[in-house]
């Protein structure tokens, strides 16, 4: 009997999901590709960056992953350059690849706005863990020279963060935190750190509810995170960073989370896109223009009761999980299952020990909502690490 082969282009959120609920189906044939070896958990970067995790912690092997079924997955670390939709084929630097069904989970990238000058340059953003690994040293590297300058006239860590939704207020607390108690913990003489929230909205967490926003904002002011509303970044330099209105900010780095686009790939596909250039995909999470085309996580842009959704590992889950039933069905021939993904709840890390939750309509803030949001991740974490450890366990015994 043919096998359906099922390419999924992404190990993110998204793209792990379809792999584990297709897999279940000995008749697919699935291979997931990916330019990098790794999934990288992208809720766990504010740990990373100060220094509550490492590397390995926040980051899961594909290859040992996609070993851990039963021998009807495959990972390539190769990097999609196109797709040919009319002959199913999808295209990297090594081969063609055909393809029955195809899910593109490939996520997004940071937007660096093309007219502020200097910000490419200069900023670092974090949706990429190299990138996030490079800031997690220069704030170590930073904290450590000014704890050599102790005794002297020691100059303050001057931190800006532009951008001030979800990851950035998350960096800008946990960092602020991690400070505070490095500084206190081993008695430094030297305690100066600045850290600058830069945001062009009214209040921080635009878009999000008022509740959620009134109890980060006090937190981050307790934290003495440094608020700009109604602030743009309009110049960056090596040192320094210019706001609308003229203000110029000294600064020895500079994370940006002002925004995301759809990475290159998403760009280059011949698929209909709306005018962000995000993936146009219908109710059931299909592209417009093929029904055995699906998007889902990032690259996309879904919507409920006419506004859209939150673009969440949460969502990214949700979708994977209904475009491998729908996919399941298409091969059955059944009916399609129309979406109604929707924000579960939002869980937000504001520094050691502290967070701000909305749960199934209940808001709660301080430990117990922190303890909750590191028991979703540890869940999430243990369920990834379990497989991987399964193929482990075939690459090196068998």
């Amino acid at each position: 009997m043919k096998k359906n082969r099922i390419i999924i282009i992404g190990g993110g959120y998204g793209g792990l999901r379809v792999v584990e609920k297709l897999a279940k189906n000995p008749q697919n044939e699935i291979i997931l590709f990916d330019k990098n070896p790794y999934h990288f958990m992208q809720t766990d970067v504010y740990d990373l960056i100060a220094n509550e995790d490492d590397f390995a912690q926040v980051t899961v092997d594909l290859f040992t992953f996609c070993s851990g079924f039963d021998g009807n997955v495959t990972f390539l670390k190769q990097e999609v350059g196109n797709v040919d939709f009319k002959n199913k084929k999808v295209i990297t630097c090594v081969q063609r690849y055909s393809y029955d069904y195809l899910v593109i989970a490939a996520g997004a990238r940071t937007k660096f706005a093309a007219d502020v000058v200097g910000l490419r340059e200069y900023a670092h953003g974090i949706k990429a863990l190299h990138r996030a690994m490079y800031f997690k040293q220069k704030f170590e590297m930073s904290l450590f020279h000014r704890v050599d300058e102790g005794g002297t006239s020691c100059t303050p860590i001057s931190i800006i963060v532009a951008g001030a939704g979800l990851s950035g207020v998350e960096i800008a607390a946990q960092m602020a935190s991690f400070s505070k108690e490095f500084y206190k913990n081993n008695n430094f003489i030297c305690r100066k750190l600045n850290i600058v929230l830069v945001n062009s909205a009214k209040h921080v967490l635009g878009g999000f509810e008022e509740e959620l926003a009134d109890k980060t904002d006090k937190r981050l002011r307790e934290l003495d995170v440094i608020i700009k509303n109604e602030r743009k970044v309009v110049e960056v330099t090596q040192n320094s960073v210019k706001l609308s209105g003229g203000e110029i900010l000294d600064m020895d780095f500079m994370i940006y989370t002002g925004g995301i686009e759809p990475n290159g790939l998403v760009q280059n596909l011949a698929l209909d896109k709306n005018d962000r250039g995000y993936i146009v995909s219908n109710k059931y999470l299909q592209s417009q223009n093929y029904s055995e085309v699906f998007a889902i996580g990032d690259c996309t842009t879904i919507y409920n009761n006419d506004k859209i959704v939150p673009p969440t590992a949460d969502t990214a889950e949700q979708m994977g999980e209904l475009c491998a039933k729908n996919i399941n069905n298409l091969i059955s021939n059944k009916p399609l299952i129309e979406h109604n993904i929707k924000s579960r709840g939002v869980l937000i890390a504001l520094g050691r020990g502290y967070a701000v939750a909305k749960v199934f309509g209940f808001y709660f803030s301080g430990y117990f909502a922190y303890i909750i949001k590191k028991i979703i991740e540890k869940v999430y974490a243990k369920r990834l690490e379990i497989r991987s450890q399964r193929g482990c366990k075939k690459i090196f015994c068998e």
